[in-house]
């Protein structure tokens, strides 16, 4: 009867010395990677796979979002209705953000072939360090077509009711959200092109 105490005794304490041990690993867990952190790992395969445009969720009837404001790279205050007549893609997005980082490229290269048809792509970023962490991020990855937009409270993404990052709200040039998509999305691909020119109309 002892042994099988003694036994007991000894597992608890095993048990308790690798939770132990467990709880100062977590409480040292190493802070976020570096905002340099690459796109597509060593192995050569892709970090995050990019879904295709038909996860839009539609938003139907298409009506307006919230009102909400958002900042400029000098910290003023801007809205949807700064951009009147213009089709938006919205993409709420931060450095820190694994799948938003690997859909910039893609979000970059759309933003280029659009520019000339009046639809306007703004990345609003929620890193609290405002524009020079993200004026960091693009000269760290390449992105040079692509504005510094900022939603550093996460205030805008609130008052559309995103659940998490990436969310891109596509606006219609009537004001109207069309529909949005909830993770990183292939936006370079000619579907995903289309499909953007026919929901803003």
């Amino acid at each position: 009867m002892k042994i099988i105490t003694r036994r007991a005794v000894l597992a608890a304490a095993g048990t308790l010395a690798a939770g132990t041990v467990a709880a100062v690993t977590l409480w040292r867990k190493p802070a976020a990677p570096p905002i340099a952190t690459p796109i597509v790992p060593a192995a050569g395969e892709p970090l995050v796979r990019l879904q295709a445009m038909s996860a839009l969720i539609p938003t139907d009837p298409p009506r307006p979002p919230a009102e909400a404001a958002f900042l400029d790279a000098d910290g003023n205050p801007h809205g949807i209705a700064d951009f009147a007549g213009k089709g938006l893609v919205i993409n709420l997005w931060a450095t820190w953000c694994v799948p938003c980082v690997a859909e910039m490229p893609a979000l970059q290269d759309m933003a280029r072939k659009l520019a000339g048809e009046n639809i306007v792509v703004l990345p609003l970023s929620s890193d609290r360090g405002g524009a020079p962490v993200v004026r960091k991020f693009y000269a760290a990855h390449g992105i040079d077509a692509l504005p510094v937009w900022l939603d550093p409270k996460g205030e805008a993404g609130r008052a559309w009711n995103a659940r998490g990052l990436p969310t891109t709200l596509i606006i219609d040039r009537q004001g109207r959200e069309r529909g949005r998509l909830e993770g990183a999305v292939d936006w370079a691909s000619e579907a995903s092109l289309a499909e953007i020119r026919r929901l803003v109309g």
